[in-house]
Formats: C-alpha cells, structure tokens, sequence
C-alpha cells in the first residue's frame, strides 16, 4: 500500500511541474535573462505575424519555476529607417491562473526587425529587458 502511496505521489507532482513549464503546444518565439528571471515570450506557432497577435509572457527562476513579479507591461518599437518614422505598439497583458505568466495581444503594424521591451515591478523587484523579435 504504501509503495502505491508514493508512486501516486510521484505522479502527482510530476503533473504539477508539467503544468508550471511551458503550456503543451506553445513554442518560444524569444526568451532573455533579467537578473536572474528569464522571461520567455511563446505561442502556438513560435512566431509573430503583421496584424494582431495572441502569445503568452512567462517569468521563471533558473529552474523554471514560474514567478510572481506583479505589475508587468511590453511594448513593441522599431527604428526609424529613411522618412518612416519609429513605430511603437503596446501589448495589453491580462493574468492567468499561473504566477508570472500573463496573455498577451499586440496589433504590430509591418514585417521586420521589432525591440520587446519587456517592464515589471512587483514582488519580485523592479526590471527591464530588451529582445530583438522578427515579424513575419
């Protein structure tokens, strides 16, 4: 009985640490170190498009673990290039049952080279990281 016990214990817990990592089916799209959070932008396919986007940001600790940092924004920016002019769109970020992970829809305006400024201040402390994203 007691071997039964443990390995239904075993069982459980390797359905919870499944269920902090990665959504089944989300794939990264781009991921970077802030201090020692590492926040990972994903979606289904693992890319951004022009027009509107659905993905999810996700803040862990080294071993994966999701965390709680509070408030969190993103925005998207691109260089001015010749007369156009820089472009900026921000995402709008709503939680979800998982600490540290919020879901994310950003309208991006044209094809190319796009800077995810990723911002968040909360229990975790105050940060900022920048990401190089290609839209498609």
């Amino acid at each position: 009985m007691t071997a039964k016990l443990v390995v239904s214990l075993v069982i459980i817990a390797a359905f919870i640490t499944a269920s902090c990592s990665a959504p089944s089916g989300e794939e990264t799209i781009k991921s970077t170190r802030s201090g020692d959070l590492t926040i990972a932008l994903t979606s289904a396919k693992g890319t951004l498009k022009i027009g509107d986007n659905e993905f999810l940001i996700r803040f862990s600790d080294s071993s994966g673990k999701p965390v709680d940092v509070g408030a969190a924004s993103l925005a998207f920016q691109m260089a001015a290039m010749g007369t156009m002019p820089e472009m900026n769109s921000k995402a709008t970020l709503t939680t979800t049952d998982v600490p540290g992970q919020y879901r994310a829809t950003a309208g991006i305006e044209m094809p190319g080279t796009w800077e995810a400024v990723v911002s968040y201040e909360g229990p975790h402390g105050t940060g900022q990281a920048r990401m190089t994203v290609n839209v498609k």
